[in-house]
């Protein structure tokens, strides 16, 4: 009986990493397809938390020919605000309104530099675990010494859902849609 239990589990640990080899091979195929890439749009509902509240934002992210652009397409009083990022240099464009959306972090993450900081995880984080949860392939990547990113890849392969996650605190939930490259 034992021996069968333990061939059992072997089995299972087997098909458990088949499982991860197959989602890792697929998240790599669309790491080194993206950072090929010169161009990217997608919108997101966004959910940042904060220590006392939370503040949800929906956003157009694009980027063209290296320059990323994170555009507020609600909440209304403060559509159309956006922020451009260039050779790491941040420019927030605004027509009489000063938009303060707070750090979410002690590193300086907000909800502008959210979805710019999600892609540069998608390029070039480190994949450190790999899933399946809900149908739908999930990869955590790794970017810095405090920060990390579980992103959720819908049937298509495309990313559709993600957390970032600093020091061990979920501070930013997406719903990402309309991926394209």
């Amino acid at each position: 009986m034992k021996k069968a239990l333990a061939l059992i589990s072997l089995l299972f640990a087997l098909l458990l990493s088949a499982c991860g080899n197959a989602a890792l091979q697929r998240y790599e195929s669309f790491s080194q397809k993206l950072q090929e890439q010169d161009s990217l749009s997608f919108t997101a509902a966004l959910t940042a938390s904060y220590p006392d509240r939370t503040a949800q934002f929906e956003l157009r992210y694009t980027m063209e020919d290296g320059l990323q652009r994170v555009t507020i397409l609600s909440p209304e009083r403060i559509s159309g605000i956006s922020a451009s990022v260039k050779l790491g240099r941040t420019a927030l464009e605004y027509d009489g309104l000063i938009l303060d959306t707070g750090d979410l972090d002690a590193y300086g993450l907000s909800p502008m530099s959210a979805l710019p900081l999600l892609v540069e995880a998608l390029r070039h984080g480190h994949a450190d675990a790999f899933w399946t949860e809900e149908g739908m392939d999930a990869v955590e990547l790794l970017f810095d010494d405090h920060a990390r990113a579980n992103v959720w890849f819908d049937g298509e392969g495309l990313p559709c859902r993600a957390e970032l996650i600093s020091d061990d605190v979920v501070v930013v939930n997406c719903e990402i849609k309309n991926w394209t490259t």
